[in-house]
């Protein structure tokens, strides 16, 4: 944690670059190594349209929070944020809508990696491979900063190098260097047939599964703090976002250039499928360790922003004040520790639900972060002094956003996850508005009368 959690450190240390590699570490996850197969199954290979949007959408993101970080540097970030620009209502349902669908996505993120696993080690029980990964993570987490930056810089340069790989034997493969591909050229497809195979609704539905690969930025702002300049935080995730897009454009293009969108199969990633025409042994136990670098990466940098969000809302008491509380070696355990317990739940719920249902629920958390991603873009409407170009900017982010979503409505993978998301915004709205009127108003207006009525006390009696 920063030293405005935990006390370790100088607040500051990181430089804009460091910032970058964390960024990577928050972003590359199986929402692209394996969620870019759905988009492709969904609209073919017009996805790569899906990932351009979707990387201007999250710019758009990213840019408004950093500016706001720069000018105010806040351990919250886009929640403290929200607070500032609309009261304590917006703070108190952005935190916990954020808190409790990081830890849904975290549970289906152990599970995956549990799956993956089981692909060297086919008689070990899943449950064993979630504890494993689960302990392992809040050990990373306990061990506080300097152990957390290390190892996610050094996961990031392994998922970048793994992505590299990818597009240095792909193109190998285009080139005719290496033998195999079934006997037919590999053809990028250029016809608006093959490129928009399954219309434009298809492009729409899939659009959903392009954010999601992009998902984690929000971490890297709440990160920003940490800069020794918080007014690098726009270079950073400027930099960081580019290179990131071209390589997801470039690897997502040579896979549906080599093997055709409706061969790939969603449960596994893109890449492998894509080279699995060519005697390349090794490509599959490659990518399955990538899968499981790439899962525990992100499962771990969100652990790191579900506490920090923790700590926050135990600050500003729209938490209990015992979360914010430290402990051995100034950690904030009892925050870690509900952070456990409720990623513990998670686990659970991923092995007794059926499938599908819990899949309909970790979708519905997915979409959360988006609507927090909308909200920082409404928020910025607020506190920041915006250009022209600087508002058509930020209205065009918050369409992009609303297309993904309502996109999810056109599809039967996604729909049941959409109104899944709106009764989680329902619940949180509910328990929101009883803390407004029933607990902080009543308290309010009882401070307000306890001063009017010392002031009276207080006041002199005039003499006649």
């Amino acid at each position: 944690m920063a030293k405005a959690q935990n006390g370790e450190g100088k607040k500051g240390e990181l430089r804009w670059w460091q910032l970058s590699l964390l960024g990577v570490a928050s972003t590359i996850g199986t929402g692209y190594f394996l969620g870019s197969g759905i988009g492709i199954r969904m609209a073919g290979p017009s996805i790569l349209i899906a990932f351009l949007l979707a990387a201007v959408g999250t710019y758009t993101v990213f840019e408004v929070l950093a500016r706001m970080t720069a000018d105010r540097p806040e351990q919250g970030s886009f929640r403290s944020y929200a607070k500032r620009a609309f009261g304590r209502w917006a703070g108190f349902g952005s935190g916990w809508v954020y808190w409790s669908s990081e830890l849904l996505i975290m549970g289906s993120q152990l599970t995956a990696l549990s799956l993956f696993s089981r692909f060297w080690f086919p008689g070990v029980p899943m449950w064993i491979f979630a504890i494993g990964y689960a302990v392992l993570g809040l050990g990373v987490i306990l061990l506080g900063n300097k152990v957390f930056d290390s190892m996610e810089n050094i996961l990031s340069v392994i998922k970048i190098a793994a992505i590299l790989m990818f597009l240095v034997v792909a193109g190998a493969a285009l080139m005719g260097w290496i033998p195999g591909g079934g006997g037919k050229a590999p053809e990028f497809p250029h016809t608006a047939k093959t490129f928009f195979p399954a219309g434009g609704m298809g492009l729409w539905s899939g659009f959903i599964f392009a954010f999601y690969a992009f998902g984690g930025i929000e971490v890297m702002g709440m990160m920003a703090i940490r800069l020794r300049d918080p007014k690098e935080a726009p270079k950073a995730g400027t930099i960081m976002l580019l290179l990131l897009s071209v390589v997801y454009l470039l690897s997502i293009g040579l896979a549906v250039t080599m093997v055709a969108w409706n061969a790939i199969d969603p449960k596994r990633s893109p890449f492998v499928t894509a080279l699995g025409k060519y005697p390349l042994p090794f490509i599959p136990h490659v990518f399955n360790g990538v899968l499981i670098v790439a899962g525990f990466s992100t499962m771990v940098a969100s652990l790191y922003a579900v506490t920090t969000m923790l700590v926050t809302l135990a600050k500003d008491k729209d938490a209990p004040p015992l979360f914010a509380r430290k402990a051995w070696r100034e950690r904030p355990l009892y925050a870690i520790g509900l952070t456990a317990a409720g990623l513990a739940a998670s686990v659970v719920l991923s092995f007794v639900m059926p499938g599908r249902i819990y899949e309909y629920i970790t979708t519905s958390a997915g979409l959360l972060l988006l609507y927090n991603w909308f909200f920082i873009l409404v928020t910025s409407g607020k506190l920041l002094k915006l250009s022209g170009f600087g508002q058509v900017k930020r209205w065009g982010g918050m369409a992009l956003i609303a297309l993904a979503v309502t996109g999810t409505l056109f599809h039967d993978t996604s729909r049941p996850g959409f109104w899944g998301s709106l009764a989680f915004v329902g619940v949180i709205g509910i328990v929101t508005l009883i803390m407004q009127f029933v607990i902080w108003k009543p308290k309010k207006q009882a401070k307000r009368r306890g001063r009017q009525a010392k002031s009276l006390v207080l006041r002199p009696k005039r003499t006649t």
